[in-house]
């Protein structure tokens, strides 16, 4: 079964840093898009970050860009999410997600194949 694993949420104050790993199982990341996709109780899913299978493209939603980066170790098999300068708002199970598609179809149009359980980001003070 093809599935993501996501790793590296917890609770933090603001202004701290995460970072997020996501590893798949059952197969590679190369020739992917990775997603790390944050879902809010009582909000809309929300595509935060995206990078391209070249690494050429990425995509940052306006409310972490500046502060999150995207990245991408395909000898490593895992893709990064780190998490900076985190405020309150930052809160959220976070998920790791792959398509064959372009960043902005992923993460605007959420379109998806293949997805993690999820990790959750606690931001508080």
């Amino acid at each position: 079964q093809l599935q993501l694993v996501e790793s590296g949420g917890g609770v933090v104050q603001p202004g701290e840093s995460l970072r997020l790993s996501c590893v798949p199982s059952g197969f590679t990341l190369e020739y992917y898009t990775v997603a790390w996709f944050r879902q809010v109780p009582g909000k809309e899913r929300e595509g935060v970050s995206c990078i391209s299978d070249d690494t050429r493209s990425t995509y940052y939603s306006d409310s972490v860009k500046g502060r999150f980066t995207i990245s991408r170790d395909d000898a490593k098999n895992t893709a990064y999410l780190q998490m900076d300068r985190l405020k309150p708002e930052d809160s959220g199970i976070y998920y790791c997600a792959v398509s064959w598609l372009s960043v902005r179809a992923t993460c605007v149009d959420q379109r998806t194949d293949h997805w993690g359980q999820g990790t959750q980001v606690t931001v508080s003070s």
